[in-house]
């Protein structure tokens, strides 16, 4: 906690500061209190720049990379719905349904993985993905990149951003992920409950909930650090019982073990985010923490850390009260104007 408490003094308490308070002088996005800089994840060929998150922002609005200009970034990782779209899984071209929820972007900049099974590397990797994907964007890379390429209005965002007019889906992708890693959230009442000492800024349930989750509840198994993910594949039974369930990492590795694991999803703002887990099943926190209490659901592949944990219905509450201290303090943005 030392350390946490000196770095406080130099971040950002708040993500509502203008574009230009966005990049710390080595050229990273200022942080909100509570989380690392250590942990932040950029490409030493894709560094953040304000040109950058500029072009990004537009981009990730911009539906005119899809097949039939419908469906953007945003369109399934809406800022005002946490940077999900609230809904058990996500809808693409010719209203098209994925078999997935999608995962919000806040605080993806610390992941070692993304998507819900891990398998790009990148938010550069990431970024690629639905835009060839038939029931997302539903186009191709060629194809997007045609499209942007003729936007007359997108040529001096590429020159400032990369140096030069050409459009290409690397630059595409690269100016996406740089603008998603200003997506961040901190300065939760947990936050400041931890690191700033304000005893008032947890309610006493809340403070209750924090204890389960470190101790009783086991909770730090997997949800552990500021983000509470250890950004790893587990198997809680979730959908296992279906005629073909989704297999996640298994799809990915090959590997036995890894068969109905899934990525540990970070637990900050929470309350933006429901429905959870990876389809999308559990409507609730209260639900979760149900979940987590009978120990998942009983398959060949569950998680060996997961057991059956006989909490009360007190403490039940208490750990919903302290998952709702998570909520970061920051404010929604709106699309901005696109070139034309």
């Amino acid at each position: 906690m030392k350390k946490a408490t000196v770095f406080i003094f130099c971040l950002v308490l708040s993500l509502t500061c203008s574009l230009s308070n966005l990049l710390a002088e080595d050229q990273k996005p200022a942080l909100p209190l509570g989380l690392d800089p250590d942990g932040l994840i950029i490409p030493e060929d894709n560094p953040v720049t304000e040109e950058k998150i500029e072009l990004g922002k537009m981009l990730y609005f911009d539906a005119r990379l899809s097949k039939d200009g419908t469906v953007s970034c945003a369109t399934c990782h809406d800022p005002h719905k946490g940077f999900s779209d609230q809904a058990p899984v996500s809808t693409g071209i010719n209203g098209q349904k994925g078999d997935r929820s999608a995962p919000s972007v806040i605080n993806s900049a610390f992941n070692y993985f993304q998507f819900w099974d891990g398998r790009a590397p990148s938010l550069e990797e990431q970024a690629k993905g639905p835009v060839e994907n038939p029931i997302e964007m539903g186009n191709t890379h060629e194809g997007a990149v045609d499209n942007i390429r003729a936007i007359e209005g997108y040529k001096p965002y590429f020159k400032a951003a990369f140096g030069d007019e050409e459009v290409t889906i690397d630059r595409i992708a690269k100016a996406i992920a740089t603008y998603e890693r200003t997506v961040l959230s901190g300065n939760s009442a947990w936050d400041r409950y931890v690191y700033l000492n304000d005893e008032t800024a947890m309610s006493e349930s809340a403070k209750r909930g924090l204890e389960l989750f470190e101790g009783k509840a086991k909770c730090t198994r997997c949800h552990v650090g500021f983000n509470l993910s250890d950004s790893l594949f587990h198997n809680l039974g979730v959908g296992m019982n279906k005629e073909n369930p989704d297999l996640g990492r298994f799809k990915v590795t090959g590997e036995e073990k890894d068969k109905g694991a899934f990525k540990t999803p970070i637990l900050r703002d929470l309350l933006k985010t429901a429905p959870y887990m990876h389809d999308g099943s559990v409507a609730t926190l209260a639900e979760v923490v149900e979940l987590y209490d009978k120990g998942g659901e009983a398959n060949e592949w569950l998680d060996v850390k997961m057991e059956p944990l006989n909490l009360s219905d007190q403490e039940k509450a208490d750990l919903v009260a302290f998952m709702e201290s998570l909520e970061g303090d920051w404010e929604p943005v709106d699309a901005p104007a696109l070139p034309q």
